[in-house]
C-alpha cells in the first residue's frame, strides 16, 4: 500500500466532503436527539463539546474509509469518478493514515465520558468501520448506515442518563434513525442505480427496483412514526410541537417524491436532514422553557 502522494488541501477537503456539509447533519441531529432527550433540554456544556467534535470527526472518517473502501469502484460510477481516492490525487495508504488519526481523537474525546460511553464507542467505530463494505454482500447497506449514525443517540443518551436501559427513547430514536437512513440513503442511491449495476454493487435503492419511491416515503413515515412514540414517552409541548413539524415536513417531502418520481430523489436527500432538525429544535426549546 502506498502513501504518495497526499495530496493537497483541496484534496483532503474533497476527501472530508467538508464541501458537502448535509451528511454531517444527517449524523450531528440524532446525536443531539440523545443528548437533549437524556437531558429534559439540557445538556451538559462539556457533553455537547464532545459529542459535536466526535460526530464531525466520525463523519469526515466515515467519508475517508469508505472512498478507501471504493477505491476500485468509484472510477467506473459518474458521480465518484472525480474523488481524490479514485482520481489518484490521495495515496489509499495516507487516506487509511488519516482515517486512524481522527478514529483516534474521536476516541481520545469520548474518553473524557466514562468507561460504560467508551464500550459504546468501540461499538460505534466498528460500525463506522464495516458500512462500507457491505455494499458488496448485502442490498441493505443503508441500514447499517442507519445503525452507525443512530448509535450516536445511544452514546449520547448513556453519557447524560448513565446507562441506555432506563427508558425505551434511545432505542426509539435508534429504531427511527435506522428508519429514517433507509429512507434517503436510498433516495440518495437512486442516481448510482445503473452505474451500480454495471459493476456489481448493491443497494436498497437496486433491491426495491420500481418500488424504490413508495419504499422511501413508508421508510420516512416510519421514521416520524418512531419519533412520535419517543415524542409521547418523553411528554412536553415544545417536543410534541417539534414532532408535529418534523411530520409536517415529512409529509411534504413525501408527497413532492411521490410527484415527481426518481428525479427528485437527490433534493430528497438532500432535504431530509431538516427533518431531524425540526425534532432537536423542539428537545432543545423545551430545555429553555424549563428554565425560564
Amino acid at each position: 500500500m502506498t502513501f504518495l502522494p497526499l495530496g493537497s488541501l483541496s484534496d483532503w477537503y474533497r476527501l472530508l466532503r467538508i464541501d458537502k456539509p448535509v451528511g454531517y447533519w444527517l449524523l450531528l441531529w440524532p446525536t443531539l436527539w440523545g443528548l437533549l432527550a437524556a437531558s429534559g433540554g439540557t445538556p451538559s456544556v462539556k457533553n455537547i463539546i464532545i459529542f459535536v467534535a466526535g460526530a464531525l470527526l466520525m463523519r469526515s472518517a466515515g467519508c475517508v474509509i469508505n472512498d478507501f473502501a471504493d477505491r476500485d469502484y468509484d472510477p467506473h460510477v459518474e458521480r465518484t469518478k472525480l474523488r481524490p481516492l479514485a482520481a489518484g490525487v490521495v495515496a489509499p495508504g495516507a487516506a487509511l493514515a488519516g482515517f486512524v488519526l481522527m478514529l483516534l481523537l474521536a476516541l481520545l474525546l469520548v474518553s473524557q465520558t466514562s468507561l460504560y460511553v467508551m464500550i459504546l464507542a468501540v461499538i460505534g467505530a466498528l460500525l463506522a468501520l464495516l458500512y462500507p463494505f457491505l455494499k458488496r454482500y448485502t442490498h441493505f447497506p443503508q441500514a447499517w448506515l442507519g445503525m452507525s449514525f443512530g448509535w450516536g443517540a445511544v452514546m449520547a443518551w448513556a453519557a447524560e442518563a448513565g446507562t441506555v436501559f432506563d427508558s425505551p427513547v434511545p432505542w426509539l430514536l435508534f429504531a427511527a434513525n435506522v428508519c429514517w437512513s433507509l429512507s434517503y440513503d436510498t433516495a440518495y442511491a437512486l442516481g448510482d442505480r445503473a452505474d451500480d449495476l454495471k459493476i456489481g454493487l448493491k443497494s436498497a435503492a437496486i433491491w426495491f427496483g420500481d418500488r424504490a419511491v413508495v419504499a422511501i416515503v413508508l421508510l420516512g413515515m416510519a421514521t416520524v412514526a418512531l419519533l412520535g412514540v419517543a415524542t409521547f414517552v418523553l411528554g412536553g409541548f415544545w417536543v410534541g410541537l417539534g414532532w408535529w413539524l418534523a411530520l409536517m415536513l415529512q409529509l411534504l417531502l413525501c408527497g413532492r417524491l411521490l410527484r415527481c418520481g426518481e428525479r427528485w430523489g437527490f433534493d430528497f436527500f438532500l432535504q431530509s436532514h431538516y427533518v431531524g432538525g425540526l425534532f432537536a429544535a423542539g428537545l432543545a426549546l423545551q430545555g429553555l422553557s424549563a428554565m425560564l
